[in-house]
């Protein structure tokens, strides 16, 4: 039994993986081929490639991670390789955390309606806005690497004057769990972050739909748009939270080595990187429409199951 669920979640892990580089890719590729016919691109866009590109490499770090703990598995436990992950892991998730959070934000501030001044000020200026969280959370990312070398470092000195650091994998196992509650920590101020938002956003449509009563047409139109993104943040929070509970779910399996419950954890932090990556294609008008593009090219290509050319030569024989 415990094989059969091993190999349904490397099979979930394999189909994530696939269409997480599909997704993030065709953002990116959108977004590159437009950039270079009109040589230049908007706020949204330049962050919605920003994030393709750091999903990207996190799905490929979360896929090759889990290739190295599968097939060399004394490889994965040796510090150089551990340190070098770590850091690296570290990077990217916090670019593809933060550039999420920062995506939202603009999001937020376009589409959310208050009359506080402070809220005024800064949705005129959405786009620096913008800017200056995401170089202000520049602080957390070194502080974070920090963090994680100090506990590496200090647990690593602490085995090697005991002579278990190579024999004891218990001792491995539990500051690994350290390092990944330190991420978690980290990654909650985001989520606590896009939360708030969140709640607002929907404060602002039920005061929007309980104002405009009366205008109908002007309220729907507006309705609609505030919708959209009601439903595209709601899934992001959905995938956000099964993302953060992987972290403590890898957290706590890192002491009982129960290996379905660490592929588990794999499968339910890349579902956030690859799936997230199609509710920003349907939510957006432009990527929307390539996609759309994209499958009725394929439909011709591949009309009645095979190939036109294929089936053009076949006629003709």
């Amino acid at each position: 039994m415990g094989g059969v669920i091993k190999s349904i979640f490397t099979f979930v892990l394999i189909v994530e993986f696939i269409i997480g580089n599909l997704g993030n890719s065709f953002i990116a590729l959108v977004n590159c081929i437009d950039w270079v016919k009109g040589r230049k691109i908007s706020s949204v866009d330049r962050i919605l490639t920003a994030l393709a590109i750091s999903r990207i490499s996190l799905v490929w770090l979360i896929f090759g991670s889990w290739c190295v703990s599968v097939f060399f598995p004394a490889l994965f436990a040796t510090e150089k390789m551990f340190r070098m992950l770590t850091n690296i892991w570290t990077v990217i998730n916090h670019f593809s955390v933060w550039l999420a959070t920062g995506l939202g934000t603009f999001y937020f501030l376009k589409i959310a309606n208050f009359s506080n001044s402070i809220f005024l000020y800064l949705k005129w200026r959405v786009k620096k806005v913008v800017l200056v969280l995401l170089l202000v959370t520049s602080v957390f990312l070194f502080l974070n690497i920090a963090l994680i070398n100090i506990h590496i470092n200090a647990s690593i000195n602490g085995y090697r004057r005991n002579k278990t650091c190579s024999s004891d994998s218990s001792n491995f196992t539990r500051f690994s769990s350290l390092i990944v509650l330190t991420s978690t920590v980290f990654i909650f101020i985001p989520f606590t972050l896009s939360l708030a938002m969140f709640l607002l956003l929907i404060f602002s449509l039920w005061k929007h739909r309980k104002k405009m009563q009366h205008t109908v047409k002007r309220s729907g139109d507006a309705s609609t748009k505030a919708h959209r993104g009601v439903k595209s943040v709601i899934t992001f929070f959905l995938l956000y939270a099964i993302f953060c509970l992987s972290f403590f779910i890898s957290v706590w399996t890192s002491e009982r080595l129960e290996e379905n419950l660490i592929i588990l954890s794999q499968v339910m932090g890349m579902a956030y990187p690859s799936c997230h990556s199609y509710v920003l294609i349907l939510g957006n008008k432009k990527l929307r429409q390539a996609s759309l593009s994209v499958l009725l090219w394929l439909r011709y290509m591949f009309k009645d199951g095979e190939p036109s050319g294929h089936k053009e030569f076949r006629e003709s024989s």
